[in-house]
């Protein structure tokens, strides 16, 4: 990943950290190391699918709208029964989910979140969204 602006962080059990810096050629990085990390856990294609949009809508969401030139962080959790994204900026102003118009080219990837996962929602300091997802029972767990 050398030369991308993106750092890998070590991936310690069932979570992955990743840290990148605030740029757009970032947001493909993120959706593949989040669909390798969903491969490893052995998530289904369909949620796995799901849970790659959220990243890739909440991670252009951090990159637009954090400060210039800060990171961007993404948390993918795999608790078994549940599984968290979090993406985190050095904006405290929290997302926000605004109705579409027809006038805006922008303005709908929250609502790919609602729609995609469990729940969402904003840390109480406004710098992290999450979003969490809710596997079949019984998948089999990666080796």
């Amino acid at each position: 990943m050398s030369g991308t602006g993106c750092v890998a962080r070590a991936q310690t059990g069932y979570t992955l950290d990743v840290a990148v810096t605030s740029a757009p050629v970032c947001v493909g990085t993120m959706r593949c190391i989040t669909a390798a990390f969903l491969r490893q856990r052995a998530v289904p294609a369909a949620l796995a699918q799901d849970v790659v949009v959220v990243v890739s809508e909440l991670v252009t969401n951090a990159v637009e709208h954090g400060l210039g030139g800060g990171m961007v962080g993404l948390r993918v959790r795999d608790l078994g029964w549940e599984l968290l994204v979090e993406i985190t900026d050095d904006n405290p102003a929290p997302a926000r989910l605004c109705p579409p118009t027809d006038e805006r080219e922008h303005g709908r990837g929250l609502l790919l979140v609602a729609a995609l996962s469990e729940s969402w929602g904003v840390s109480d300091n406004g710098r992290a969204t999450w979003a969490a997802f809710r596997p079949p029972l019984g998948r089999p767990r990666c080796r």
